[in-house]
């Protein structure tokens, strides 16, 4: 819990950088001969997810690399596709032309309430496709942490080793390869402003910044940010349970000393100072809402995670190669990532409410994809292909998988 206005370094478990655009849709869903209606009355959980609310408004998630973000995605994914969102999706794509910024032109919805997929910030270009009461969040994580993380994810072009990187950045890092875009001050890169050097620009773009984004989550302080977020956006306890999505094998953390904070600190001043200037806000934010309440609301929110948790995971923590395809998240060449299995037994509102607890990026964006899109999603770059049913029992496999290929189906 916050206790004071000191930062918390302490090692948070996350992920990478999207933006999110959830808007509502009329999705037409008598291809599996559903309406909305008989759906929800399938659809009812033991969790209380169901009640009558208000229609969210539409959300952009400018989606950071290795922040925790993924978590946060798959939240928003669920509160979407419950709102009936429309999603705004790069066209057969996770990501919005990065690393180039993003244009209003490459939106392949034409509308959308709901923006979560990657891309580098454009602020000015983003509200050109979306409307002025539009809710804006993202998600920074402490600098260190976060370049340790994607340091372990993106070698390709760099020496394996840290350490090895860091007595002489200079020599491998080249600002001017595509590549090498997260190489230093990953955070500012993604958040669209200079990532090489302080400017002139850097004030005014920090304010543009600050005055965009009505909450700037902080990783290290997450439940706290999702009880902000919850009250931003109207959501109960039950809608801000999570599991924490896109996790490393303790063994691809690497352990940092003094000197190598150091190190890490110098190569990325600039992430440091973007950090530092939005921990002060969300902190002023935190006192705004107050503490006591607000300690006494993440002490509900981790018990109803924690039950929630137990009724959903058998087990966390699993290799890849015991997962089921639907639920094995993406693997890099680098670093191996971690998943759950679900609980056996459960009926099928249960199975399907938790399966979308821990399913991974891609398949729940494959999942949407058509959702909103009515065509199969058809990867350009990944290998891997999902066949994943929306909500229950429909036979999307009936009319062809996501994939656009005939497959056995899931029922979720």
């Amino acid at each position: 819990m916050v206790q004071d206005k000191e930062v918390n370094h302490n090692i948070v478990y996350l992920t990478h950088v999207v933006v999110v655009v959830l808007v509502a849709m009329a999705t037409d869903l008598s291809l599996m001969g559903f309406t909305w209606p008989e759906l929800w009355l399938q659809f009812q959980t033991p969790y209380n997810m169901m009640k009558p609310r208000t229609q969210t408004p539409p959300v952009v998630f400018l989606k950071t690399h290795k922040t925790g973000s993924s978590t946060v995605q798959n939240l928003l994914f669920r509160m979407g596709e419950r709102d009936r969102a429309t999603f705004a999706f790069p066209h057969h794509s996770y990501q919005f032309s990065y690393p180039e910024k993003y244009g209003a032109v490459i939106l392949h919805s034409p509308y959308s309430q709901k923006v979560q997929h990657n891309m580098r910030l454009d602020v000015e270009q983003l509200k050109q496709v979306m409307p002025e009461n539009a809710v804006y969040i993202t998600i920074l994580r402490e600098p260190l942490r976060t370049f340790e993380s994607v340091f372990s994810y993106y070698t390709s072009t760099v020496p394996s080793a840290l350490s090895l990187f860091l007595e002489s950045p200079d020599a491998f890092w080249d600002p001017k390869e595509p590549g090498n875009c997260l190489g230093r001050n990953p955070m500012s890169f993604d958040l669209g402003i200079d990532s090489q050097q302080w400017n002139t620009t850097w004030r005014t773009d920090l304010s543009l910044l600050e005055e965009t984004f009505q909450l700037v989550m902080i990783a290290e302080h997450f439940d706290e940010s999702l009880i902000l977020l919850g009250s931003l956006l109207d959501l109960n306890m039950e809608e801000l349970a999570y599991v924490r999505l896109n996790t490393r094998s303790l063994q691809d953390v690497t352990h940092l000393d003094d000197d190598t904070k150091d190190q890490i600190s110098a190569w990325n001043t600039l992430d440091v100072l973007l950090y530092d200037f939005f921990l002060q806000i969300f902190l002023e934010k935190v006192e705004k809402y107050g503490l006591e309440r607000l300690n006494s609301e993440v002490a509900l929110l981790r018990a109803t995670t924690n039950r929630i948790r137990r009724k959903c995971v058998a087990r966390s923590g699993v290799y890849p190669e015991e997962l089921e395809d639907l639920v094995r998240p993406w693997q890099t060449d680098t670093v191996t990532i971690l998943g759950y299995q679900i609980q056996k037994n459960l009926t099928k509102p249960e199975q399907a409410f938790c399966t979308r607890l821990v399913l991974p990026e891609l398949q729940y964006h494959a999942h949407l994809y058509f959702q909103v899109l009515h065509v199969p999603w058809k990867p350009t770059k990944n290998k891997e292909c999902f066949g994943l049913p929306p909500m229950i029992p429909m036979q999307l496999c009936s009319v062809k998988s996501l994939c656009g290929e005939e497959t056995s189906c899931q029922t979720l």
